[in-house]
């Protein structure tokens, strides 16, 4: 069976990375939105906030980031025996679906919530989170930047510290590291000066060097520093596309892939036929797609 591979009469499921939502935390269409980028789109068209699900040898699920569209998701994903939540940050569409998990739908147990000591403070002072450790839903699994957490024998994360809005929590990216491939989860950062700097380094490629991945999920939020009328994006800040680009100009044969997520609902790169997304073609880069599969 293909995926599948056979030892002493156990079964062993080559690991796996599902990406199974591409938007910024409105999702897509975003609430209230009446404009044509979110008005006129019909069923195909919908795109959940950014989450992605890891399944290792034993065919357990590991689930980064707790959406509102976590049934979706799961769905999607194929209901793999859940074993453990990671969160990157606190910002409402990446754990607004975490009280899913309590005794009103799915009535897990016993799940590992891996997140950071700031993030475990909110969850600790949030009546409603707080009321989930309690009756032992969750079980608090600390991280800390550059250390290695095993999920099961042949698949770990390594959270990485990148500077974000800290409104509520610090913010994290992950790498998931498996027997053959590695992969950067990086949803959210402020700027890549900034995230460069906290990282001792001064280019994008020399970063992701650094960090020793085949594939990378970077923070597509924005195409341009222009593309919300009427609100100013330093309240939202995030690298633009176009940035991203100039700093990386077209593939080069070593380099990772790199797909763009967290796509806010007025990103045209949703557009596969506009003049942004051929652009990000022809440079060798693409867009994540959600259901996606990368092996590890």
């Amino acid at each position: 069976m293909k995926g599948l591979m056979f030892n002493l009469g156990v079964v062993w499921v080559v690991p796996t990375v599902s990406l199974l939502g591409i938007a910024q935390d409105g999702g897509r269409p975003q609430p209230g939105c009446q404009r044509a980028c979110c008005a006129e789109l019909g069923p195909e068209d919908v795109q959940h906030p950014v989450s992605l699900g890891i399944v290792d040898e034993h065919g357990y699920g590991h689930l980064i980031e707790a959406t509102r569209a976590l049934g979706d998701q799961l769905r999607t994903w194929g209901h793999p025996p859940l074993r453990s939540v990671l969160l990157t940050h606190a910002h409402f569409g990446h754990v607004d679906g975490l009280g899913l998990f309590g005794r009103e739908t799915l009535n897990a147990s016993g799940l590992r919530l891996y997140v950071s000591p700031s993030m475990q403070s909110l969850i600790e002072r949030t009546p409603q989170w707080a009321l989930m450790l309690q009756q032992g839903v969750f079980s608090i699994q600390s991280i800390s930047s550059g250390a290695a957490h095993a999920l099961s024998d042949d698949v770990s994360i390594e959270p990485i510290a990148v500077p974000h809005r800290a409104e509520l929590s610090d913010m994290h990216a992950f790498v998931v590291r498996g027997p053959n491939r590695s992969l950067l989860f990086l949803p959210d950062h402020d700027t890549w000066e900034e995230t460069l700097a906290h990282h001792g380094v001064s280019t994008v490629r020399d970063w992701l060097a650094q960090l020793r991945v085949d594939v990378a999920l970077v923070d597509g939020t924005f195409w341009s520093s222009d593309e919300l009328s009427g609100r100013s994006q330093l309240e939202v800040p995030h690298p633009p596309v176009v940035e991203t680009l100039e700093r990386l100009g077209p593939r080069q044969q070593d380099d990772p892939e790199i797909f763009f997520i967290h796509l806010n609902h007025t990103n045209p790169l949703y557009d596969r036929a506009s003049p942004q997304h051929q652009k990000l073609l022809k440079m060798g880069w693409k867009l994540g797609q959600q259901g996606m599969t990368f092996t590890l």
